[in-house]
């Protein structure tokens, strides 16, 4: 076990190890389900994982680095998945990505410090007719401008309150 990390309750992995029980090709369908549990992949999970699925600790890490899917840190309430797709990069997310930053004062990977917000750059998230474009959470955005990015921010920041 791992002696520095973070105390998560390990007994809501219970019903995962049970419905995976004896299923030696199930680590990535485990990992999921503890990030839906947590919202994300804690050093103690990953550390219990490995040792029910009888993995070494570097196994299991492996496969969450590997994965973009899958979250070594806490996300804000709001997660911004930015494109930086080709379509998106020529049509401007760049611009975005740095008019996100300035109003969010957070950049690519990192958490507004209310929890609020998280920035993440993806390869493509399927929307080239609307590039560039954003997801926040479950809405997508498309034919954003620097100021359009921000306004958006600035509406669910309010809404939040």
């Amino acid at each position: 076990m791992c002696a520095n990390c973070e105390k998560s309750d390990l007994s809501l992995l219970t019903p995962v190890f049970k419905a995976f029980a004896g299923d030696d090709h199930a680590l990535i369908s485990i990992l999921q389900k503890a990030q839906d549990i947590y919202g994300y992949l804690p050093t103690d999970v990953l550390y219990a994982i490995a040792e029910k699925t009888g993995n070494s600790p570097a196994k299991v890490m492996g496969v969450a680095t590997f994965y973009t899917q899958f979250r070594l840190k806490p996300v804000g309430k709001n997660l911004i998945l930015l494109c930086k797709g080709t379509a998106c990069h020529v049509n401007g997310a760049d611009s975005i990505e740095k008019a996100l930053v300035e109003e969010l004062g957070v950049g690519d990977g990192e958490t507004t410090d209310d929890g609020l917000f998280s920035i993440k750059t993806v390869a493509c998230l399927g929307c080239c007719s609307l590039s560039p474009v954003m997801m926040i959470n479950e809405d997508t955005y498309g034919s954003l401008t620097p100021a359009k990015a921000k306004d958006i921010v600035r509406k669910i920041r309010e809404a939040s309150k």
